[in-house]
């Protein structure tokens, strides 16, 4: 049992790097960018609160598991701001290999489950990915309007493109969720 206790470890080591990858968007009282691992787990608390608000069919307890995961790559592969401008095969190709490799330190049975529900949710596919990938693009504009534009200020982001990087992503898992929050962006930006 010490073998497979020792690599549990050291994933769980591993993760704890989450905590020194910044992110752009702000904390909603607007102090300090929150931190990859600060978002993980304020979605997966989105999901949990948010649950009633999830398409029939879905899962909230997977849904949870993939929010507490999803951003573990960016250990290796750094944040790439939703509006920030990137090469998006050259980072696929990074969050790839770093999914590898940090799952890759889990015993061979946990590593391959969690795996897979990271290529779940990256792949986007189902149910649960739908709505698990619409909470993360949700929480960051609650967190804009809290703290008076943050990463929108920072970005010049306007309405339009804010529509086409989060907006239909939000609407096509969560549509209530979109229907909630575009009318609190639409007066943010004077629309």
């Amino acid at each position: 049992m010490t073998p497979r206790l020792d690599a549990q470890m050291a994933f769980l080591t591993e993760a704890c790097r989450l905590k020194s990858v910044n992110r752009a968007t702000p904390l909603c009282d607007g102090s300090r960018p929150e931190n990859s691992a600060e978002h993980s787990w304020h979605i997966a608390l989105y999901a949990l609160v948010l649950a009633d608000q999830a398409p029939a069919g879905v899962d909230i307890n997977r849904v949870i598991r993939m929010l507490l995961i999803h951003d573990l790559v960016e250990i290796d592969a750094g944040d790439a701001p939703i509006y920030g401008n990137h090469d998006a095969a050259a980072l696929r190709d990074a969050e790839l290999a770093a999914a590898t490799r940090i799952f890759g330190l889990l015993p061979a049975d946990q590593g391959a489950t969690l795996r897979a529900l990271w290529d779940e949710f990256e792949a986007n596919q189902s149910p649960d990915a739908r709505f698990a990938k619409s909470l993360d693009r949700f929480q960051p504009p609650n967190q804009n309007l809290a703290a008076g534009g943050g990463s929108w200020t920072d970005y010049n982001v306007g309405y339009d493109t804010l529509v086409n990087r989060v907006g239909d992503k939000i609407a096509h898992g969560a549509p209530s969720l979109w229907g909630w929050i575009n009318p609190r962006i639409r007066a943010f930006f004077n629309v």
